[in-house]
């Protein structure tokens, strides 16, 4: 008798090859990484690591071949540490780096882990506020490390960029240990070198190191492609980021660190940022992680090696122009955006200034005609989680099908369509008044949709 969670996974199948994702921490992957996900390795335990010994001169053959000695609690590593070598190695091509950590769950644990190497409780974090466009880990009172850690909050200014003379004032008030950009909702690209110059000096007023972090969870693929700023070129000592979102990988995290690489074994006396590689490793395991994902770490070393093909940098520039076209056709039909476009994936909408209407209302509207967006709080915005000003959209899953700036119109028009029909209903139960006119739309998206196959299909 067949499991009724293979048949409500069939109707997930189903939902998402008849509908057009946008949400832009979303994609699809291809069939090698769902293979390696569902492969042999999820039976393994492998705590620790692979040794790190030789790996920047050494060729993919290679790393494949070597049989070296681990830092692992079980034994049978063999093919394991092969395989996490190859993520690795992939992971420092991608992004220039000295170091990677493959093994975060989550980026939630990735930064929490770089929390943890380099922080006490009590130390002074600065981070993007949470209201402006930051993430839950980056200091929201309902967060482990918020009660840990105390984090002062940077936002962004009346254009909508960071507001560096903000975040400037901030870090020369309070002696502060880490300096965190990063964001799970912020249309423009960094000035990276003017964190880098704000992290100088004050350093120089504090009298001690201070962490360059980088949480590019949501641009990570376009960092990868070389067409967004890549944060460790200016200074930055961490990079922390998922693997999914752009990147197109499994769902999980990942640690990018610039320095010395050394065994995590060997006890530290003393912090410093030129040993950030090993502090970090120490701090996901066995500091704030038990056994990795084996499985997830292989689905992660081919996503890394597509993402190495020069295919992958035409899909990242496809990205960003299919998001600026978008954001286009929506300013063309009323809707008013943040910052007044995008320069990455994403593209947040201020539907209540747009049509007098809240975005989780538009959210629930737009699902009935199969466009999954989310609902998301702008700057300024009182209108609660529940309730915000905003909606949140991008476009890494509709281009990673193959849709272009010709359906990016389409899109636009169906947004326009049901963002009408929200403002005559009013609320919720009264979306249901109009169901004839979503079925209608829904028949649309669906015959659009279905042209362009799932990945995996």
């Amino acid at each position: 008798m067949k499991d009724l969670v293979f048949d409500l996974i069939k109707k997930e199948e189903i939902r998402q090859s008849e509908g057009l994702e946008l949400i832009p921490s979303e994609n699809y992957v291809s069939k090698a990484v769902l293979k390696a996900m569902g492969s042999v390795l999820t039976n393994k335990y492998s705590e620790g690591y692979p040794s790190f010994e030789g790996i920047p001169n050494w060729s993919e053959a290679e790393i494949a071949d070597k049989v070296l000695p681990n830092y692992r609690y079980y034994g049978g590593q063999i093919n394991v540490d092969r395989i996490e070598r190859l993520a690795i190695e992939r992971a420092c091509k991608l992004f220039k780096a000295d170091h990677a950590n493959v093994q975060p769950h989550s980026g939630a644990n990735a930064n929490e882990a770089v929390y943890f190497a380099w922080c006490e409780p009590g130390d002074n974090i600065l981070a993007m506020n949470l209201g402006h466009g930051g993430h839950l880990t980056h200091g929201s009172p309902v967060t482990r490390s918020a009660k840990i850690y105390n984090f002062i909050p940077y936002g962004t200014d009346k254009s909508g960029d960071l507001d560096y003379d903000e975040m400037e004032s901030l870090a020369m008030e309070n002696d502060v240990k880490l300096i965190l950009v990063g964001y799970s909702a912020f249309p423009l690209v960094p000035d990276f070198e003017r964190v880098a110059a704000i992290r100088e000096k004050a350093a120089a007023k504090w009298g001690h190191e201070i962490l360059l972090m980088a949480d590019m969870a949501h641009v990570a693929g376009l960092i990868a492609a070389g067409i967004h700023p890549n944060p460790l070129d200016f200074g930055f000592n961490v990079m922390t980021t998922t693997t999914h979102k752009t990147l197109r990988g499994p769902r999980g995290g990942l640690i990018l660190t610039k320095g010395k690489v050394g065994s995590p074994l060997k006890k530290i006396e003393h912090k410093s940022l030129d040993i950030i590689p090993t502090l970090v490793d120490k701090a996901v395991f066995p500091g704030t992680q038990g056994g990795p994902l084996e499985h997830v770490i292989a689905a992660k070393a081919v996503a890394f090696g597509e993402a190495l093909k020069p295919s992958f940098k035409t899909y990242a520039k496809n990205i960003v122009k299919n998001a600026k076209a978008l954001a286009e056709e929506l300013k063309k039909r009323g809707f008013v955006l943040q910052a007044d476009g995008t320069e990455n994936h994403l593209i947040l909408i201020d539907v209540m200034k747009s049509y007098g209407i809240n975005g989780k209302l538009y959210e629930k509207a737009l699902d009935l005609i199969g466009l999954t967006l989310n609902a998301n709080a702008l700057p300024g915005d009182t209108g609660g989680a529940f309730r915000p000003n905003g909606v949140r959209l991008g476009t890494p899953a509709i281009t990673t099908r193959g849709l272009g700036v010709k359906e990016m119109a389409k899109i636009a028009e169906w947004m326009e369509e049901v963002a009408k029909i929200c403002k005559e209903a009013g609320t919720e139960e009264k979306l249901a008044d109009h169901q004839k006119e979503f079925d209608k739309l829904h028949q649309e998206v669906i015959a659009l949709a279905t042209t362009f196959p799932l990945p995996t299909a």
